[in-house]
């Protein structure tokens, strides 16, 4: 069913965001895609709402763009089991439909999974999902789980984690963005690790950079490949995990 994009009338008669209809939308981004960046992935997500046929809701501001927000961009070079946006509607369609129209009219390495309406007037994504769990493999690994533990354990101790992003030099506090990790040995000589991390308004640890520490810290080798997943993103209220749907 096509409707009729809202392109039509005047920015300050355009109602609020927290008056819209809010679709919440789970989707992967596959492994083949980690290196795809995410304006790209923005970009191809806001041409694949077009052409779903949603009734988009477009913002009061100059550009009038899509009202579409999205839960943290994941490192470069990592994949995800459960990424999501927002979508503000302007009018209410059927969760269930809506989900069938965006998977018919995005690129399988991007399937939505899953669609529900969320409270108009909750944070934004981006800030309210602050826990994050990974999945990394290593890859033909130089040391075994329970050495890389322990080297997890040793860049603890120092409080803090220094390391390159790009030319620029960032300093993360372990104390408060690593929540724990854990670390099994796996066939053919991979190491897989299950870390938990925290985000926070002022930086969030990426798992790439502590495994890369770790290794340096253990003083071994690199292993052939490292493989990032990320496997559940949620919000810490109270002590306790709060589902994004």
């Amino acid at each position: 069913m096509t409707r009729q994009q809202p392109f039509s009338g005047r920015p300050q008669d355009l109602p609020t965001k927290a008056e819209l209809a809010r679709l919440r939308v789970e989707y992967e981004k596959d492994e083949r895609l980690a290196y795809l960046g995410h304006l790209e992935v923005i970009a191809t997500v806001e041409r694949c709402v077009r052409r779903a046929g949603l009734p988009f809701s477009i913002g009061n501001g100059f550009a009038r763009r899509m009202r579409l927000q999205f839960s943290g961009a994941l490192p470069v070079g990592a994949s995800s089991a459960c990424e999501y946006y927002d979508i503000r509607l302007t009018e209410r369609v059927d969760a269930r439909e809506a989900l069938g129209l965006l998977r018919a009219a995005t690129p399988p390495a991007l399937a939505p999974t899953r669609a529900a309406y969320v409270p108009g007037a909750d944070p934004a994504l981006e800030a309210w999902l602050d826990r994050s769990s990974w999945e990394v493999e290593l890859v033909a690994s130089p040391v075994g789980a329970a050495l890389i533990e322990r080297a997890v354990e040793s860049l603890r101790a120092h409080g803090t984690l220094t390391y390159l992003r790009g030319e620029r030099e960032k300093t993360v506090d372990l104390a408060s963005t690593l929540v724990g990790v854990s670390a099994v040995d796996a066939p053919c000589g991979s190491v897989r690790l299950r870390v938990e991390t925290r985000s926070g308004a002022r930086a969030s640890l990426r798992p790439r950079a502590l495994v890369d520490a770790a290794l340096a810290e253990a003083g071994r080798g690199m292993p052939d490949a490292v493989r990032v997943r990320r496997v559940a993103q949620r919000h810490e209220e109270d002590g306790r995990l709060v589902e994004p749907l």
